[in-house]
């Protein structure tokens, strides 16, 4: 059975850099999980991805020997077990902001005694390379479950939520962390409550054996959480990188921009 690389990596204190899909296009996701990205994944919260097209793109990420994730919609039993039974390697829950909700997430990831996952299907045991039996025995020990702190009542019952066994990492929405501080949504601000937040975040999450992640805009932005120590870093998005792309082209090229569209 294949390993979770990126699981067994973050619980040694090797930083992972991975980036976030949100087109939905398997062939997009063949080319980026060939660029040397850790681990890609599949946005399911804000974006139209269904659950069809999920399974086609942890697949493929699999079969190109990166590791797929996907971030769910909401945190419930049923978004998780049909992302890991489609194949995910591990589960992003959003706004997780109390220590109820970390304990959820943990068990629901995980087969009994330690949690209440169902068994069934077949395509977890094919994206790991095994037997339904072997992935049935070992797969509490290769799943990764992060839990997003992207809300001020996350910030304020950090002690309690990374004290949670069962965690690998966390990981700060930027836009939603600044907009449950009434304000204005952004990847990087010196706002001196976000910085402060950032850095209890950190420091709670690494005192308590689990990996804090952040997601941040550009490759220069990671290079700076890396040295702060962050070590579950995504960077941008495929469609980030697109639109950046286009845009960087189009002002050489034609010297302006069109309509100003999302990028992360």
């Amino acid at each position: 059975m294949k390993s979770n690389s990126v699981k067994h990596a973050l619980n040694a204190g090797e930083a992972q850099v991975g980036t976030w899909l949100s087109l939905g296009s398997v062939m997009a996701a063949r080319y980026m999980a060939r660029t040397g990205f850790k681990w890609l994944t599949v946005d399911m919260e804000h974006s139209p991805i269904d659950w069809e097209v999920a399974a086609y793109l942890f697949g493929c990420i699999a079969d190109a020997g990166c590791v797929p994730l996907a971030r769910v919609p909401f945190n419930s039993l049923e978004n998780a077990k049909r992302c890991l039974d489609a194949g995910a390697y591990g589960i992003v829950f959003p706004m997780c902001n109390t220590v109820e909700e970390a304990q959820q997430a943990v068990e629901i990831c995980k087969y009994p005694p330690t949690g209440v996952r169902s068994v069934g299907g077949g395509m977890h045991a094919l994206n790991f390379g095994t037997s339904p039996g072997e992935y049935y025995r070992r797969a509490n020990d290769e799943i990764l479950v992060v839990v997003q702190a992207e809300h001020i009542d996350a910030v304020d019952n950090a002690e309690k939520i990374y004290k949670v066994k069962g965690i690998d990492a966390m990981f700060v929405g930027p836009n939603d962390l600044l907009s449950s501080m009434h304000k204005t949504a952004a990847m990087e601000t010196d706002d001196p409550q976000f910085v402060a937040a950032l850095k209890h975040l950190r420091e709670t999450a690494a005192k308590n054996g689990i990996a804090p992640g952040i997601h941040v805009g550009d490759a220069p932005m990671a290079q700076r959480r890396l040295a702060e120590g962050w070590k579950f870093i995504a960077v941008a998005s495929e469609l980030g990188f697109m639109v950046q792309a286009a845009q960087a082209a189009v002002a050489a090229t034609i010297g302006e921009t069109g309509a100003s569209v999302a990028r992360y």
